[in-house]
């Protein structure tokens, strides 16, 4: 094989349409493009979203929306995350004390995710219930 003799498979390319070539061609005198009007001229077109003079979509439409730049309140915590953690009592501000969560986080909840390897007292989170039952067989208490 040379590089001078690499082609496409047969049927990949098309040969593209030659306009204005006679009647016998199927696409000869107008060309596609119908009888008169703007888009039959050369040069003749419109812009983007244009209707004919007829009020455009996206102007039809209300402008409506609003993207708030909102503080994320809610966390989550991997139970891996905890055994970071000096307290065996954890509340929310242990965690915010250990940089886990965000200091303007007012919601954590704990998944189960990771491995657990001590006994902790959880006060006050929301625990998924996986993530209790790893807890609780490790002895620790949910609160």
């Amino acid at each position: 094989m040379h590089l001078n003799t690499i082609q496409p498979a047969i049927g990949s390319k098309r040969a593209h349409k030659r306009y204005g070539r006679g009647i016998g061609s199927g696409i000869g005198k107008t060309c596609a493009r119908g009888h008169k009007g703007q888009r039959a001229r050369a040069g003749g077109y419109h812009k983007i979203g244009f209707e004919g003079g007829q009020m455009p979509l996206q102007r039809r439409l209300p402008k409506f929306g609003f993207t708030s730049r909102r503080i994320k309140y809610n966390a989550e915590v991997r139970l891996h995350e905890l055994n970071s953690l000096a307290d065996n009592v954890i509340d929310l501000l242990s965690l915010k004390a250990a940089h886990v969560v965000g200091p303007r986080v007012k919601i954590v909840k704990i998944i189960n995710s990771g491995k657990l390897e001590k006994k902790v007292t959880i006060r006050g989170i929301g625990v998924t219930s996986g993530a209790k039952q790893v807890i609780e067989s490790l002895g620790g208490k949910v609160e």
